[in-house]
């Protein structure tokens, strides 16, 4: 062949390789949800990526067939379209063997060279730009390619597949969505500036749900209003103006020897009628759904759904009621700093860089915000100052710190052994002790 023409079979090998390349990459990377929007929209060729999807073998291997041949021929053309005009240039000044391998080298690589640019690097950054439609331009030529070469594409896929089996490896793509797939999305969509924060937080929550305590959301029983069932109407009347709530559980005599709650509404109800308040009055009062304080917020919701009810009285294993949960205490959890005031945040971060956290607050937020990746003992406890208990193996007080992950924990406030707040900081000089560390 003359240089002219093997000048030109070798740019129709770079062309059909850089058409394999395009192919093999844009199947791979193809969404399947994405391919599935281009099918509900009529677009026949999606659902025959898709088909391809579920059984890649043979597409792969045909892949691999065309690729492995054309650069087997393009190595045969690139030399003997090279070598020759490189030999007699280099012969001017070097011995006729050392010009004949240096022109076998510099032609190998010559060649070499475009095919990796022109042949692959391009192709596959094409294909990884739009994959889905890629994939549905190539597939139409790439089926004929399979029934050309459909007894080749055969013995080489039974091949793989017998070496697969043999290995005990895979031979299917696993293509079910988790969880983690999903919040690694919502990361990335957050570094993007697709999502906002906020949104990427609300996310995360909702996947929590499975994984969180009712205990981190409840209120505790030390804030809990309530109501004894013979207090008079003044005396309801009085506690309901100092402490405004939705809920009052109605017990007799102490908290823990529950009888249903009454809703604020219907004491509303009452004032604005004219009518004596009586908390026995079935009118009134409301059957209350009692859980385990080991259940997930998730089991929670499935609780309030199956009750029909919004409020539900949390108990130990030993009977003793530790808090409780409404329907909206759980949905803040979820909403995060969306629906929660700036006066009321759990986690405040102070001009100087150190955090003001709540002691009540679910530690899941407090690794979240400090971005600490493992805690002793996490099955121990489920908020912050649980935590500083478990650390310092006894109740908390005033001015006691740990130090943990790069972090000093201060306990900065203590009511009724429960700590209020705790000041966290990360001393740039002092490197984490892993320790606890108590100041009397």
């Amino acid at each position: 062949m003359s240089f002219t023409q093997q000048l030109l079979v070798i740019a129709l090998l770079i062309g059909a390789s850089a058409f394999f390349s395009v192919a093999e990459i844009s199947l791979a990377a193809s969404r399947r949800l994405r391919l599935r929007q281009f099918a509900d929209e009529g677009d026949a060729r999606a659902l025959r990526v898709l088909r391809v999807q579920e059984q890649p073998g043979y597409y792969f291997t045909a892949v691999q067939i065309g690729v492995n041949a054309i650069s087997i021929l393009g190595g045969i053309v690139g030399e003997g379209l090279l070598s020759p005009h490189l030999s007699r240039w280099l012969s001017l000044w070097l011995s006729e063997g050392s010009a004949g391998t240096l022109a076998f080298v510099g032609s190998v690589i010559a060649v070499t060279s475009v095919f990796v640019v022109f042949a692959d690097l391009v192709p596959k950054r094409l294909g990884m730009a739009e994959p889905e439609r890629v994939a549905m331009w190539v597939v139409g030529p790439m089926e004929q390619f399979l029934r050309a070469f459909k007894p080749v594409v055969w013995l080489y896929t039974r091949a793989s597949d017998l070496t697969m089996k043999l290995f005990s490896l895979p031979t299917q793509r696993d293509e079910r969505i988790t969880p983690e797939d999903i919040l690694a999305l919502a990361e990335a969509g957050a570094q993007a500036g697709v999502l906002a924060r906020r949104e990427q937080q609300v996310i995360e929550n909702v996947f929590e749900l499975d994984t969180r305590v009712v205990s981190s959301a409840m209120t505790p029983r030390d804030r809990i209003a309530w109501l004894g069932k013979d207090d008079p109407d003044a005396v309801v009347r009085a506690r309901i103006a100092a402490e405004p709530f939705s809920t009052y559980p109605v017990c007799d005599g102490q908290l823990d020897r529950l009888l249903g709650y009454v809703d604020a509404k219907d004491l509303f109800q009452c004032v604005l009628n004219g009518r004596p308040i009586h908390l026995t009055d079935p009118s009134l009062l409301h059957k209350v759904v009692v859980v385990p304080d080991r259940l997930t917020l998730s089991e929670v919701l499935l609780q309030f759904r199956h009750q029909h009810e919004d409020f539900a009285v949390i108990v130990n294993e030993y009977g003793t009621v530790v808090g409780v949960v409404t329907l909206n205490d759980v949905m803040s959890t979820v909403m995060g700093e969306l629906v929660t005031p700036e006066d009321e945040e759990l986690i405040v971060r102070r001009d100087d860089g150190s955090w003001l956290i709540d002691g009540h607050t679910p530690m899941q937020d407090v690794q979240r915000a400090l971005y600490l990746s493992d805690l002793p003992d996490p099955e121990e406890y489920d908020t912050l100052g649980g935590f500083l208990m478990v650390m310092l193996r006894r109740v908390p007080r005033r001015t006691d710190s740990v130090n943990w992950g790069g972090y000093r924990f201060e306990v900065l406030d203590v009511d009724n052994y429960r700590i209020d707040q705790v000041l966290v900081t990360a001393p740039g000089d002092a490197a984490a002790t892993q320790a606890p560390v108590g100041d009397a």
